[in-house]
């Protein structure tokens, strides 16, 4: 690609063009990170919804309106005005030529517009195609959300699709996880501190889990969860990308492939998942949910065992567990260190726990650091050391703010490439192809028996950090 036309596709937005903008996805987020965005002046663009219903600009903007206050954001007056002002509708049936005709009209003269399809992954070509016919991915940004692809085949297939449209630049795959501000704080954490970097590697680190807990089902949306399941919902996509930012080597240069590069080296170094370290489980009362399969064998739980067998890393496991109706909501990096040896000196007659780096992710984004401390009895004690993000550093943007100002800005750091994509694929695809036997768990619980069998021999599984983020005795 020449300079000129990568230069192109880093430039500033003049349009933001959002199709399916009467659907779940805008109600929930979107018209919420647009408010944001306006608030903080960081909006500079008209915006152009697209949908098939047939509304006006008025009702546009009075279903945004709506949507913020059914989110319980508070609103202020001049702020909406000011985004009212920026919204169109613009109505049409997306496999119809002549929307596209349409829209290409109303957008003469702008020249780097971003379209962001918040349509079903099997809507993404049909887009594509029809704005390339228009005339209008030139010079384009294209935002598309998750799933991509439900397998590794179908990841390659889908890209095949948009690359007969566009170059991989011109492509932004969202996923919401990237752009939670604990998650961009790992890098932080890791190499603007001296005190960490040295310390983060196979001489010193025991076992690396991460956790993603939810306490609630499936109710309400049954019927798209059942051809998911765990590990294509959240660990292909989030946790592994987690995982990458948490095991990656320091990246070279502030372009932004700089991150996506070492994340790539990451995964390039993780074998394929084996089904004989993993676990799938299954909350009782799973299939008993509207629009779920009564013979259903999708998981809502998945564990595994990883490896990342590079320099740094080897023999280091890398342990993953999510799953839904759980004991709590949280998400979790906890990275366990070796355990030192007996304290013979202090009347310690144990071998003391293994010191511990905690990176809540959600709720109540922050950092723990657990140390041992002399207790009043003289024996050793775990404590620890809290940190709230929010407390220090302030209120951040949203995810989705962030990332559609990212995607307006020609910024495609937090955007997944599609060689990323694909090596995450590849790791857990021996685990679709061989699925583990489902096993059954009650809500409320911490998933099956089975991931305890994981872990054994290694640090066991620990409870998810929750209490408030004020130091203490842990």
């Amino acid at each position: 690609m020449s300079q000129t036309r990568a230069d192109q596709h880093s430039r500033r937005a003049d349009a933001l063009v959002i199709f399916g903008i009467t659907g779940d996805l805008a109600a929930k987020m979107t018209f919420r990170a647009l408010y944001r965005l306006e608030e903080h002046d960081r909006l500079r663009c008209p915006v152009y919804g697209v949908g098939r219903q047939d509304w006006s600009n008025e009702e546009l903007v009075r279903r945004a309106r709506a949507a913020l206050d059914q989110g319980g954001l508070p609103v202020d007056e001049a702020v909406f005005d000011r985004l009212a002002r920026r919204l169109h509708y613009h109505g049409g049936d997306l496999a119809d030529p002549a929307t596209y005709r349409r829209l290409a009209e109303e957008l003469q003269g702008r020249t780097t517009p971003v379209f962001y399809l918040e349509v079903p992954p099997s809507l993404f070509a049909t887009v594509v195609q029809g704005l390339h016919q228009a005339g209008l991915t030139e010079g384009a940004r294209v935002v598309v959300e998750k799933p991509f692809g439900h397998d590794l085949a179908s990841a390659r297939a889908l890209a095949a699709e948009l690359h007969r449209y566009l170059d991989e630049r011109q492509l932004l795959r969202i996923d919401h996880f990237l752009g939670k501000e604990p998650v961009l704080d790992l890098q932080y954490l890791r190499f603007a501190n001296a005190v960490f970097e040295p310390l983060w590697n196979r001489s010193h680190v025991a076992a690396v889990q991460l956790t993603l807990a939810e306490d609630f089902g499936v109710e309400g949306r049954g019927g798209f969860y059942d051809l998911v399941g765990a590990l294509r919902d959240v660990v292909q996509n989030h946790l592994l990308q987690v995982l990458a930012l948490v095991a990656m080597e320091p990246p070279v240069g502030a372009g932004p492939d700089a991150v996506q590069d070492k994340k790539l080296e990451v995964f390039r170094a993780m074998p394929p998942a084996e089904p004989a370290r993993a676990v799938r489980g299954q909350y009782q009362g799973y299939r008993d949910v509207e629009g779920v399969a009564k013979d259903s064998t999708t998981e809502t739980f998945v564990a595994l065992r990883l490896a990342v067998d590079n320099w740094r890393w080897s023999g280091v496991p890398f342990l993953i567990r999510a799953g839904k109706k759980m004991t709590m909501r949280c998400t979790e990096v906890r990275v366990i260190f070796r355990r030192p040896p007996r304290l013979a000196f202090l009347d310690e007659p144990a071998r003391p726990e293994p010191s511990q780096v905690v990176v809540r992710i959600d709720p109540d984004p922050g950092v723990r650091l657990v140390l041992l401390a002399k207790g009043h009895d003289r024996g050793v004690r775990r404590v620890h050391l809290d940190l709230s993000f929010a407390e220090q550093l302030g209120v951040p943007p949203e995810p989705y703010e962030r990332l559609l100002h990212d995607a307006l800005e020609g910024d495609a750091s937090l955007f997944s490439r599609q060689d990323l994509v694909e090596e995450t694929w590849r790791i857990v695809q021996p685990l679709l192809d061989s699925p583990p036997p489902l096993e059954p768990y009650e809500p409320g619980s911490m998933g099956p028996r089975g991931a305890d069998e994981l872990v054994r021999g290694l640090p066991p599984w620990h409870e998810p950090w929750l209490e408030p983020t004020s130091g203490g005795a842990g």
